[in-house]
């Protein structure tokens, strides 16, 4: 289970084939407003910040999105439901963002970011916390062990300012790793949908994840460990 989880609409959760996605896909071929509102505003500042992985600035990512919007709804007809629409529109999303980086000479592969700047990132748990490797009886087993949350008060985790924490401490982690914990944790997608559009490894989605599921858990640890 995600350090959080949140669902925005209806069809946060809806996946290939399900009922409420087929609804959504044929009321945007009919041009129904009101669900491309909904996909707009459940997914657009993601797509930003996917594009900024490949160009060079703001306005040159939310051109890209703008044209992946306008690809998505001219080939809706092409959908055909093998993955879930979120899936097929950051798919395309991702080969539009690929090429204008290209053009402008800027763009890094998702699965080049993750073998440099996060497989080098600090561990995912403090060194500290384990009896060093030259202590032969108990080397490596914890020194302090993670917190057992489970008498703290549920309100507590949900109380505004330590869902604010959580949100600050993501925003502190590597661009990969903000990426995919937001999109599993936060928005709800499953491993095989992260690896897909990002078109990396589940192993790497997987040292990704933990990761950023560590770092944001210690901001916590530390957080509620001052009260």
């Amino acid at each position: 289970m995600g350090i959080v989880t949140e669902h925005t609409d209806e069809f946060a959760s809806a996946g290939a084939g399900s009922a409420d996605e087929v609804q959504l896909v044929e009321a945007l071929r009919r041009g129904d407003e009101a669900a491309f509102e909904t996909v707009l505003l459940r997914y657009h500042s993601w797509m930003i910040q996917l594009a900024l992985l490949y160009v060079a600035d703001s306005a040159t990512a939310e051109e890209v999105v703008q044209d992946t919007w306008f690809a998505a709804l001219k080939g809706l007809d092409r959908f055909d439901g093998r993955s879930s629409l979120k899936t097929w529109l950051f798919r395309i999303l991702t080969n539009r963002a690929k090429t204008r980086g290209l053009r402008e000479s800027r763009s890094i592969p998702f699965s080049a970011l993750v073998d440099g700047a996060d497989e080098a990132d600090s561990p995912a748990v403090a060194p500290d916390r384990f009896v060093p490797a030259d202590r032969s009886k108990w080397a490596r087993h914890w020194i302090t062990f993670p917190r057992n949350w489970v008498e703290i008060p549920e309100e507590r985790f949900l109380a505004r300012e330590t869902l604010e924490l959580v949100r600050q401490a993501i925003t502190r982690l590597p661009a990969t790793q903000q990426q995919v914990i937001n999109l599993r944790d936060v928005h709800g997608w499953t491993a095989t949908e992260v690896c897909s559009t990002f078109g990396v490894s589940e192993a790497n989605q997987r040292v990704l994840l933990h990761r950023a599921r560590s770092k944001v858990r210690r901001a916590l640890e530390r957080y509620l460990g001052e009260e």
